[in-house]
């Protein structure tokens, strides 16, 4: 063997198979330097005939010294066998969903709420958008429309277009790079309406908050319109490098935003590139993203600036993946789970079946200034002013039906015709009284037109 050849003692203590690589633990003789080995890296890489010879020291929580050495027939993991092994328990909270298998065979889950934002990088071919459609598909096992809710991001326009119309999406999946700006301005003012709410019930995060709605503990009668659970939002990002090139110090910050503030209201962010250079993966998102999934990528480089350690140049693709945790510092390997365009085409079609989205309006609609109000707020003002004077009455809940939008949106409507003397002040449970009739509505839209 190459050890004897080089006379370092050491001796294969144990061999686990895992789908894609081999990882043989090695036990080194009392004074034999873990540096020898790694010194030894290209005579292993020649006598084993692999580039990609990986080695670990130590292996995580063990003392011994790992070779992971590639596999010549890889095995494949499916998400279904994830889902049909012991492994997987119905009970797992709703945003823990299956990744892959480790090494040993064990099927290794991600919980989205805890991460709680993640990135991923990977060269085309690496696995990156089949782990997407994974997790994806997932959480549409697991979760329906009312608990969760995605906007899904692909500017280029392939691989996230499977999920068209499923009734989970607030908006269309978005292809416009800009629109994915506004998209993600949209979800940094969301995300305050929430701590709002929050504030206003005494409660500091989404689950204890839904939780108290549930058991009826929250005085509903405190509130001008009933209260509902509020779902997750999950903001899956396809290729970050073309939102960056359009405009990155709005998209850098929305970003940062979200990801310092947002965990504690259940908005979650996960972010995928091929192009993990600094100029995409800037300093302040990494430093507020400490999650990360690293595939195959084509330099040593590369991998420091998405794992800020080498190691996902020695991945072998197709699936292949560092995972590193939140708060840990040696990533572990993982195989993931994959699953086929049909089969991902069977549970859209069955889940759009059942249920017909019901997009957001606002979305795409991009801030003009610090006050959350957007360009065509006058215009949907006037219609719901319109509505409310037909109707005799004015709620928050009616504009959402009718508008189709969401309750910080309906509120901020309603505010806005309070100030302007079409509706009566908040007064706890009564409901506002209109006070003008259709006829001064039109004369003061005259005026406002003359003026």
């Amino acid at each position: 063997t190459v050890f004897q050849d080089f006379r370092v003692e050491a001796r294969v203590t144990e061999v686990t198979r895992g789908p894609a690589v081999t990882l043989f633990e090695l036990q080194l003789a009392p004074g034999v330097k873990v540096q020898r080995i790694l010194n030894l890296m290209d005579d292993l890489c020649v006598a084993l005939a692999s580039p990609d010879i990986r080695i670990l020291t130590p292996i995580p929580g063990r003392s011994a010294v790992g070779i992971e050495v590639p596999n010549k027939i890889r095995g494949i993991v499916t998400l279904g066998d994830i889902f049909n092994s012991p492994d997987d328990q119905r009970n797992r909270p709703l945003l823990e969903l299956p990744l892959g298998k480790h090494l040993s065979g064990q099927a290794v889950y991600i919980n989205v709420a805890e991460m709680p934002h993640v990135l991923i990088a990977g060269a085309t071919g690496s696995g990156k958008s089949s782990c997407l459609n994974s997790l994806i598909t997932s959480l549409l096992f697991k979760a329906g429309p009312s608990q969760v809710k995605l906007i899904l991001i692909d500017p280029k326009m392939v691989e996230l277009s499977v999920f068209k119309g499923i009734p989970h999406l607030l908006t269309e999946v978005i292809v416009d790079p800009k629109k994915a700006s506004a998209a993600l301005k949209w979800a940094v003012g969301e995300m305050e309406e929430r701590f709002k709410l929050l504030a206003k019930t005494g409660f500091k995060s989404l689950d204890p908050f839904n939780q108290a709605i549930v058991e009826g503990i929250i005085d509903q009668e405190s509130f001008e319109e009933p209260l509902e659970p509020l779902p997750y939002i999950l903001v899956i990002i396809d290729e970050l490098s073309d939102l960056m090139m359009i405009s990155s110090a709005e998209v850098e910050d929305s970003i940062c935003r979200l990801s310092q503030m947002a965990r504690a209201v259940g908005l979650h962010l996960i972010i995928a590139t091929q192009r993990p250079s600094v100029n995409v993966i800037t300093g302040l998102i990494k430093a507020n993203i400490p999650s990360r999934i690293a595939f195959e990528v084509t330099s040593i480089t590369d991998s420091r600036v998405i794992l800020d350690m080498a190691g996902a140049e020695k991945l072998v693709g197709r699936g292949d993946m560092l995972f590193l945790a939140t708060g840990s510092s040696k990533p572990i390997r993982v195989q993931g789970a994959f699953v086929t365009q049909n089969e991902i085409e069977m549970v859209v079609n069955y889940i759009k079946k059942q249920v017909e989205p019901r997009y957001r309006q606002e979305i795409y609609a991009e801030n003009s200034d610090d006050s959350g109000k957007s360009p065509f707020e006058d215009e949907l003002l006037d219609r719901a002013i319109e509505t409310v004077i037909m109707a005799g009455h004015a709620s928050a809940s009616l504009l959402q039906r009718r508008f189709r939008i969401g309750y910080a949106r309906a509120g901020r409507l309603i505010d806005m015709m309070e100030d302007r003397g079409i509706v009566s002040a908040y007064e706890g449970s009564k409901p506002r009284t209109v006070l003008i009739t259709m006829e001064e509505w039109k004369r003061m839209q005259e005026r406002s037109r003359e003026g």
